[in-house]
């Protein structure tokens, strides 16, 4: 099943490194113009020489108005993902306010503030447009020690259904996906411990953790006119980890 994105432009948020690399190169490769964005402009750099016609900015999407103008700056686009998060694990009774309002900054008020803009413009065009929030597993079970990083997950998953509410009068999808550990070059660290990743491993039922293609042929799925009557969906990637 062969998928075209060109002619289209595509804003990539997170798109630095992991997931988010693999989203904008797939799509790069599909034929589309990518724009990404990232916090580091290293990661950035270091992906622009290998793909120097992508576009990159860097911006740190937790400031709101920062990043209102820079994307405000960047024009139409056809479709966005909103990659961009930020995890911090820590136990329930140990949760702060400042982690809190990090956390809700960046996976949840910046995916509202860079979709209006984005969202926006599309509505102004015409353009029959799609939007797919990296959500997670965790939004949907709990997880020990994610409690902010999983009611961030949650009201994401909320958000993206009210967007595709809203927004679906105007022909733009929102969906979600919802991954389980992926293995990134991060997590292969992270998930290391055998115990820690055996108990994990335990819950799904495909027995493994996921790959970065299986999340980014996903959403290159999502945003393609092959699934031109999905909306508001959050689409588990998790080997079957809910289903149990």
């Amino acid at each position: 099943m062969e998928i075209s994105f060109k002619g289209k432009r595509i804003l990539v948020t997170g798109a630095g490194q992991g997931i988010g690399r693999g989203i904008a190169i797939e799509l790069w490769r599909a034929g589309a113009n990518i724009v990404a964005l990232s916090r580091t402009r290293s990661h950035l750099e270091s992906l622009q020489s290998e793909y120097p016609s992508i576009d990159i900015v860097d911006v740190d999407i937790g400031d709101w108005e920062k990043t209102r103008k820079v994307v405000e700056s960047l024009g139409h686009f056809d479709a966005l993902v909103n990659n961009a998060a930020v995890a911090v694990c820590e136990p329930f009774l140990d949760c702060s306010p400042s982690n809190f309002d990090k956390t809700f900054d960046v996976n949840v008020k910046a995916v509202l503030n860079i979709s209006q803009v984005v969202a926006r413009k599309m509505i102004e065009n015409k353009t029959h447009g799609a939007i797919v929030n990296i959500s997670s597993q965790a939004s949907k079970a709990a997880l020990k020690d994610h409690t902010i990083y999983s009611a961030s997950k949650a009201a994401l998953d909320a958000l993206t259904r009210a967007m595709a509410l809203e927004l679906g009068p105007y022909g733009i999808r929102v969906n979600a996906i919802n991954p389980t550990v992926i293995m990134t070059e991060m997590a292969k660290v992270g998930w290391s411990d055998p115990i820690k990743a055996n108990e994990m491993l335990s819950k799904i039922p495909l027995g493994r953790f996921g790959e970065i293609s299986e999340v980014v042929n996903a959403v290159v799925f999502l945003l393609s006119e092959r699934s031109s009557m999905i909306n508001g969906v959050e689409l588990p990637i998790d080997g079957g980890f809910l289903a149990t």
